[in-house]
């Protein structure tokens, strides 16, 4: 990649949230806390899943497959910034920046793709309980997250070969505590109209189309429960999407929390700060959400738990012979 001035660009800052020397072990703290609640949490859920055969349904294998993510997503940005904290550098080479970038992209796409898989799935359970264990077979479930991972990848490849052909200025901080796309974006000195154009039909595409598919199918499910006779059937029909509405609706909330942030303040400060709330805090929250509002995931922890506390040494006891 060649820079403004036809010298070779090696490496970006990335200035993070504070530039105060006192503030950074209370940064370094809070961040590493929350990423090892976040790879702890979701590797239980992923556990508990793979080992209770109860829970091999559809519905948990694409939970399974969103603590996955999450813990990739977490993994793709924490651990750099922890590490520059550590050794009190800001540095990420070019090849890191552009690699960070690849993967924050792929992985968020398919947090969005997975959520409205299993909202379809939701859709399925309820509305057409009778065909569910037919429509929703493993074939066409590892169909759905098959053709999320090669959506998202393609996407995510189309980006950063777009970000690739952009020539950049002498400024080269970013003001973020990882490579973010649209920041990236507004570093390069040559055009960009083709970059925010693909930018914002990503989102048309890969956010509001998915939106508008859990919306539509979240409609059918309330229809369908309202014409439950029973409130305890009613209530049974609710509780098996409360807890992925309640991850949907913190997905979508904090990612739009960020975009009107940055766009009321223009303080990249503060879109960095907001950022935490999809990529940090929400993958964080997602297992707690799971486990304590689903009696399926608590009993299956809980099973989970048992069986690695009874495992360990074996005493056997020898009678005295007479």
């Amino acid at each position: 990649m060649v820079q403004g001035n036809g010298t070779t660009i090696s490496e970006f800052i990335l200035l993070g949230f504070s530039e105060e020397p006192e503030l950074q072990p209370i940064i370094f703290g809070l961040f590493l806390s929350m990423y090892l609640i976040t790879v702890f949490g979701n590797l239980l859920i992923i556990l508990a899943v793979s080992s209770d055969s109860h829970l091999h349904t559809p519905m948990y294998f694409f939970l399974s497959n969103l603590s996955l993510v999450d813990i990739c997503f977490t993994s793709t940005t924490i651990p750099k910034m922890l590490w520059n904290i550590h050794t009190q550098s800001r540095v990420i080479t070019y090849e890191g920046c552009i690699t960070q970038m690849y993967f924050i992209v792929l992985f968020a796409v398919l947090d969005d793709l997975l959520l409205t898989v299993m909202a379809y799935d939701r859709y399925v359970a309820i509305c057409h309980p009778l065909y569910y264990t037919v429509i929703m077979n493993p074939r066409v479930c590892g169909l759905l997250v098959l053709v999320s991972w090669i959506m998202s990848a393609l996407y995510s490849m189309l980006q950063s070969l777009l970000v690739l052909r952009l020539t950049f200025c002498t400024c080269l901080e970013v003001p973020h505590f990882f490579c973010e796309l649209n920041q990236m974006v507004q570093l390069a000195c040559s055009d960009t109209f083709l970059n925010n154009m693909v930018v914002y039909f990503g989102i048309g595409l890969l956010g509001g189309g998915p939106f508008v598919c859990i919306i539509y199918s979240y409609s059918k499910i309330v229809d369908s429960i309202r014409r439950i006779p029973t409130a305890q059937g009613k209530y049974k029909a609710f509780s098996t999407c409360a807890s992925h509405l309640s991850v949907v609706s913190l997905f979508y909330g904090t990612s739009l929390g960020v975009y009107l942030s940055s766009a009321a303040t223009h303080s990249s400060r503060s879109t960095a700060a907001a950022s935490v709330m999809y990529t940090v805090v929400t993958p964080m929250l997602n297992p707690f959400i799971y486990s304590l509002r689903n009696k399926d995931i608590k009993g299956a922890l809980k099973r989970f738990v048992g069986m690695t506390g009874i495992k360990g040494p074996v005493v056997l006891r020898m009678r005295k012979c007479p």
